[in-house]
């Protein structure tokens, strides 16, 4: 059994997204998955509509079964969430597991005693760890064949994975067998410059430890965890489906080529090669001060796009933004053959709001001249009415689906 522990010590990083997903998208694949959740927030029940009114017993009770000589089975905790997906749900005893356990020998090998019983049951167990590096964190390392830190594609992200690693590297010099580091991009909104320079620092400092697929920022995933459900359930179509599918394919890959190569690394060293990239990256990636930027020569200061270059400019993001006293809206559909837009501001009629196909790069465009105002709209794909997927400002409508929103200042 392959075990992977998603650590993360900055909350908001969408840590217990990746590890619902991630697990979801290796059950479809035919694999046989456990999920753990080891953080006391119980954050994979509730995004799995597991009732925590229902959750009588947790991974607590089975860590601590054997020290209070009571052994339990971990079979008697699990919830099957679907054919190939099992949970292990938390509870919020769990904050008081290090206090329990203190003074109890092996206490950080407690997951791996419980795991080593069952390695025989599934091919992979994801460990969704708290938002500390504690007692539980460690538990999980000591489990873990591998380790996968998601990172936000932001400057202040960056300064956390950097300090978060320093902190893991001393904390994993305890641990003597040998794990691989993954770092996976995370939430990365392709329609800012911030997120597209730090992915190609990224890449560029961690070489073959950051994972080649990214999870793209996606409003339907975030949908997908109100309602309780995978992405996978929820909308098999998503971008956001598409992402995670990639992303299991890619460790479901990475473990052939490792049964192919032995591991020569230490995790020790491992933490501490990426710690220092992060720290180099972090200082390549730090903002100029202001008076350095103000240097600039005054014509390069004050020199305009042109309407000609606003045009060339506009594929290089998806979304909406105001350029102007117009607003450009470029959206992703490389299937498509119509794409329209139906708003407040066309009285809801598509057909006189068309965008254009830039080449054959599946990317639409369009600028719509537009007053100051709050405006509703929604896209029309090939005559099927959606939100727009790059634009995170929603609202409920009459029909129970969901209007982009449009500011217009």
């Amino acid at each position: 059994m392959r075990t992977i522990a998603v650590v993360n010590q900055k909350g908001g990083c969408g840590k217990t997204t990746v590890s619902i997903n991630l697990a979801s998208a290796l059950a479809q694949t035919g694999k046989r998955v456990l999920l753990v959740d080891m953080d006391p927030q119980s954050h994979c029940a509730v995004g799995l509509a597991v009732p925590e009114e229902q959750i009588e017993q947790s991974i607590y009770d089975v860590l601590i079964s054997k020290s209070r000589n009571e052994p339990m089975r971990l079979a008697e905790i699990l919830w099957q969430i679907s054919s190939g997906l099992e949970l292990a749900p938390a509870s919020i005893d769990l904050s008081a597991f290090e206090q329990q356990m203190a003074g109890i020998a092996e206490r950080e090998g407690c997951l791996k005693d419980v795991l080593d019983q069952v390695k025989d049951d599934y091919d992979y167990a994801i460990v969704d760890c708290p938002p500390a590096v504690g007692l539980l964190t460690f538990n999980a390392l000591r489990a873990a064949s591998d380790v996968l830190v998601p990172v936000e594609t932001g400057y202040f992200a960056l300064h956390g994975l950097s300090k978060q690693l320093e902190t893991l590297s001393i904390l994993c010099k305890r641990c003597s067998q040998q794990v691989d580091v993954k770092v996976l991009a995370s939430m990365y909104d392709i329609r800012t410059k911030v997120a597209r320079e730090i992915l190609a620092e990224l890449r560029s400092h961690f070489g073959d430890k950051m994972l080649r697929t990214i999870i793209n920022f996606n409003t339907k995933i975030k949908e997908a965890s109100s309602f309780g459900q995978p992405i996978s359930e929820y909308d098999a179509a998503s971008k956001g489906q598409k992402d995670f599918a990639g992303l299991a394919r890619e460790i479901i890959g990475a473990e052939a080529k490792q049964q192919r190569r032995q591991m020569v690394n230490s995790l020790t060293e491992q933490l501490e090669s990426i710690s220092t990239s992060a720290t180099d990256l972090l200082e390549a990636t730090k903002p100029q001060p202001q008076a350095v930027q103000s240097r600039q020569p005054k014509e390069q200061a004050e020199q305009q796009l042109t309407p000609t270059d606003i045009d060339a400019k506009l594929s290089d993001f998806y979304g909406v933004s105001q350029i102007g006293d117009a607003v450009a809206f470029v959206t992703l559909y490389p299937r498509a053959n119509s794409v329209h837009i139906a708003g407040d501001f066309n009285n809801w009629q598509p057909e006189k709001s068309p965008l254009e196909r830039v080449g054959d790069s599946g990317v639409w465009q369009t600028k719509i001249k537009l007053p100051q105002g709050k405006y509703r709209y929604r896209l029309v794909v090939d005559g099927q009415w959606q939100q727009d997927p790059y634009n995170e400002l929603t609202e409920l409508n009459p029909f129970g689906e969901l209007n982009s929103i449009l500011e217009v200042k």
